[in-house]
C-alpha cells in the first residue's frame, strides 16, 4: 500500500531550512546562502523510500516586509501552513524566536496543525547544557510532535528528521512519479543556481535587489551541448556596475561559478551567457513581480 504526506518547512530567514530540504532529497534545488531571505518562494522537493512519497514545501524565511517582494513572500509561508499534513518548524539554535515565529506557532497550535521542531545549528552549541534548556523551554511553551536537534551543515541527525516525517505518512497514492525530485520547471532551477552566485559573491545591498530570468534554455542538435541565456536585473545603475565589475570580471565570475553547478545537476557540457539590465524599484511593482514569476500563484 502507498503511503503519502505533504510537510511544510517554515521558520526564521536564515534557520538553515533550504540546506534542510537540500540535504534530504540529495539534491541541490534550493538556493543555500548566508544572506537573508535567500528562498523567494515555495519550493517542492520530493523523495520517495518504498512505498512512501514524502513532499517537502521548502518557504521564504519569515522577516518583516518592507517591500510588495517581501509580502508576497510572507503569503507564500501562509498558504503552504494551510491545509497541510505537517510542517518542519526550523529554528536556530543560537537565536531566540522571533514575533513571527511565535505567531507562526501560535497559529499551528490552534488549527492542531502536527509540528515538528527541528533544532539546527546545533554545532555552534558545544554546551549541551545550553542546548537542552533551549529545547525543555521552547518545549515548554509550544506542543511539538517531535524535537530533533541537527547540525545540517555536518549532515547530523537529518535522517532522524525523515524517519519523524514518513512516520506521519498516511495511505495514499503517490502525487509524483517515483524518481522525480522537484516540480520546480528547469528554467527555474537554472535562475536559482545563478542568484546563489550572485548571492555569495556580491555584498549586502546588491543581492536582494536582483532577479534572474532565463530567456534561453535549449540543446544543441546533434551536440551534447546546453545553451543557456540568462539576464540578471538589478534596481540601479550603480548595482549594475557592481554585477558587471571592472572590464566584465566579476559577471565571468558569477557566470563561470554558475556554469560548474549547471553542469553538475544537468549531467551536460553548458554554454552559459549572462546580460545585465536595470528595472528600477522592480520588488515594489506587481507586474514585474509576477513576470519574473515571484507572486503568488492564486
Amino acid at each position: 500500500m502507498t503511503k503519502s504526506v505533504f510537510v511544510t518547512l517554515a521558520g526564521h530567514t536564515n534557520a538553515g531550512k533550504s540546506s534542510l530540504l537540500n540535504a534530504m532529497i540529495g539534491e541541490k534545488i534550493a538556493s543555500v546562502s548566508a544572506k537573508p531571505q535567500t528562498t523567494r518562494t515555495r519550493i517542492t522537493g520530493i523523495k520517495t523510500v518504498g512505498e512512501t512519497q514524502m513532499v517537502f514545501m521548502d518557504t521564504p524565511g519569515l522577516h518583516k516586509p518592507n517591500t510588495k517582494l517581501s509580502d508576497h513572500m510572507l503569503k507564500a509561508v501562509k498558504d503552504a501552513v494551510t491545509d497541510i499534513d505537517a510542517v518542519l518548524f526550523v529554528q536556530d539554535c543560537t537565536r531566540e524566536l522571533s514575533s513571527q515565529e511565535e505567531e507562526l506557532l501560535t497559529s499551528l497550535e490552534r488549527t492542531k496543525t502536527p509540528t515538528i521542531l527541528v533544532l539546527n545549528k546545533i554545532d555552534l552549541c558545544p554546551e549541551k547544557a545550553k542546548l537542552m534548556a533551549v529545547i525543555a523551554r521552547l518545549n515548554a511553551r509550544y506542543l511539538f510532535a517531535a524535537t530533533i536537534p541537527v547540525s545540517v551543515k555536518e549532515n547530523d541527525g537529518v535522517e532522524i528528521v525523515e524517519q519523524e516525517v514518513m512516520a506521519l505518512a498516511q495511505p495514499s497514492p503517490h502525487y509524483f512519479a517515483d524518481d522525480k525530485f522537484t516540480d520546480q520547471p528547469e528554467r527555474v532551477l537554472a535562475a536559482e543556481m545563478i542568484r546563489e552566485k550572485i548571492l555569495n559573491l556580491l555584498r549586502d545591498e546588491v543581492p536582494h535587489g536582483i532577479a534572474v530570468s532565463i530567456e534561453r534554455m535549449c540543446e544543441r542538435e546533434n551536440k551534447d551541448l546546453l545553451d543557456i541565456d540568462a539576464t540578471i536585473y538589478c534596481e540601479r545603475e550603480s548595482h549594475k556596475g557592481i554585477l558587471i565589475g571592472k572590464h566584465g570580471t566579476m559577471l565571468r565570475k558569477i557566470a563561470t561559478l554558475a556554469r560548474q553547478d549547471l553542469e553538475r545537476f544537468f549531467y551536460i557540457q553548458v554554454n552559459l551567457q549572462c546580460w545585465v539590465k536595470v528595472q528600477e524599484d522592480w520588488r515594489n511593482k506587481e507586474g514585474l513581480i509576477r513576470n519574473f514569476g515571484l507572486g503568488n500563484q492564486d
